[in-house]
């Protein structure tokens, strides 16, 4: 009888051994965020030699990661965006192969959106990867602007629409399906830096401006469709940046539309030569965008 609660004894004290052993290594995983998406997820700013750009450690992704490590023991962070690219660069890695080389951007396997599925699935294990972003589609519209007519601006501009249309849902499903069990899926939708050439003293750069906001609302929607047809949250960062309200208010001695500040002031659009007018967040600008992440992530555990 002795001997049985001996044994008995150890054997408990074995699986509270083996318990506390398992707790330990749970603790002391290491958990990744991965972040993908185009120049605004690496921090892009338009400092560096000449001003060219140069990506940071000043990003919405630095803020994310900073805050979510609090809450994350041995988190990782995994940042794969690659200036530059479009929705069928990222998909495919055809396109954008300058930026591409100048960035080292990862493109294992023939694109970012493969060397994200990658990583993944090589880190498969459930809370392994708590959260993965992304920000893509600006690209595929934004260079519309430098057609020399209204009607070929629309034109770019309903191609690149389609672009987005077809391609994210692509994107988001691929992330989705390999991404581990319980990852926080979460992408955001667009400012509207164009709106800045409400300001300018070209008549047909004040009518593109006021122009502008229609189509980026379509393009908007467009990315919500595809966010909740893929179970993405969406981070709401045009109603952060209040892209829609056009309340006037005082601004540089005039009455300007809010919206309009917000550009001026969140990002480098009304900067003056040689930093602007660059279409990239400011700090403050990738700032608010993290906190439109926030809201829609909420805790990591």
């Amino acid at each position: 009888m002795l001997k049985a609660r001996m044994g008995a004894a150890a054997v408990a004290v074995s699986l509270s051994l083996l318990a506390t052993a398992s707790a330990l290594a749970a603790s002391q995983q290491k958990h990744y965020y991965l972040a993908l998406g185009d120049s605004l997820s690496v921090g892009f700013q338009p400092t560096g030699p000449s001003y060219a750009g140069v990506e940071t450690k000043q990003g919405y992704v630095n803020d994310l990661y900073a805050k979510y490590s609090r809450e994350v023991g041995h988190l990782k962070l995994k940042d794969i965006g690659c200036p530059g690219d479009t929705t069928g660069s990222l998909l495919t890695g055809s396109g954008n192969d300058a930026s591409a080389k100048q960035f080292h951007c990862d493109r294992k396997g023939g694109s970012q959106l493969h060397a994200a599925v990658k990583f993944l699935k090589a880190h498969h294990s459930k809370g392994e990867v708590p959260l993965v972003t992304i920000d893509i589609g600006a690209n595929d519209v934004d260079g519309c602007v430098n057609e020399p007519t209204e009607s070929q601006i629309l034109s770019c501009v309903s191609t690149g629409e389609n672009e987005i249309k077809t391609q994210t849902p692509k994107i988001l499903k691929a992330l989705r399906k390999a991404a581990p069990k319980g990852t926080k899926l979460a992408a955001m939708n667009l400012y509207d830096p164009v709106l800045a050439y409400e300001l300018s003293s070209n008549s047909s750069e004040q009518t593109l401006g006021k122009l502008s906001l229609s189509l980026v609302k379509d393009i908007n929607d467009d990315i919500a469709t595809a966010d909740k047809s893929e179970h993405f949250k969406t981070a709401d960062v045009a109603g952060a940046f209040d892209t829609y309200d056009t309340t006037p208010e005082a601004f540089d001695g005039q009455q300007v539309p809010t919206d309009v500040v917000n550009i001026c002031q969140l990002t480098w659009m009304c900067a003056p030569a040689p930093q602007g007018p660059n279409i990239h967040a400011n700090k403050a600008g990738y700032k608010l965008i993290a906190k439109a992440f926030e809201k829609v992530i909420g805790k990591l555990r």
